[in-house]
């Protein structure tokens, strides 16, 4: 693996578990197996490489998202499909838990990658939603754009519960409750 991408990689990892602050350019080095001048060779500093981190942090994101959306099925198939993939719950999510981390939230150039990546998913959620109700699968009633958001809140509100309780229950249990209610909305 070349050296670049084992920064990338190393950041990405080192961000989800420490978020920005206790991520050092020591400890990025020492987890990509990589010198100081390769580092700095490749980008200008930490908050340039953590960018490229969370953008493919977003990357990786969205084509695990695309992968569950496009495939065959109804929207309330395509959307349970993505809520009951598998995932590393107790870690959380790569993009969601960097909303926490006020270092990242304060730097608009690191923030803008979150913001993207949640407007985008709210975008894709709200035209599964839209393409539902054009098939009449959906109510003309049911919002695209409110049902994408109470989708995207619950799991990260998922993975919050999860975390605090140390358990995959709570985020089981609201995944599970919110695709119960999806086909209750074809009624």
């Amino acid at each position: 693996m070349e050296t670049v991408e084992r920064l990338i990689r190393s950041t990405q990892e080192l961000l989800w578990e420490r978020g920005y602050v206790g991520t050092s350019p020591k400890a990025i080095q020492r987890a990509a197996d990589a010198g100081q001048g390769s580092m700095y060779h490749h980008f200008t500093g930490k908050a340039e490489l953590a960018k490229a981190a969370i953008e493919r942090s977003s990357q990786e994101l969205k084509s695990a998202a695309v992968e569950q959306f496009s495939g065959s099925g109804t929207a309330t198939e395509k959307i349970s499909g993505y809520l009951e993939r598998e995932r590393d719950v107790l870690r959380g999510c790569r993009i969601g838990r960097l909303t926490a981390d006020p270092d990242v939230m304060g730097d608009p150039e690191l923030r803008a990658p979150v913001a993207e990546t949640f407007d985008w998913l709210r975008r894709e959620l709200a035209g599964i939603v839209a393409e539902g109700k054009r098939n009449g699968e959906y109510p003309d009633s049911l919002d695209p754009e409110q049902t994408a958001a109470t989708i995207a809140a619950v799991l990260q509100g998922g993975y919050v519960l999860a975390r605090a309780a140390g358990s995959v229950e709570p985020f089981e249990l609201a995944i599970q409750g919110l695709v119960n209610l999806l086909p209750e909305a074809t009624k």
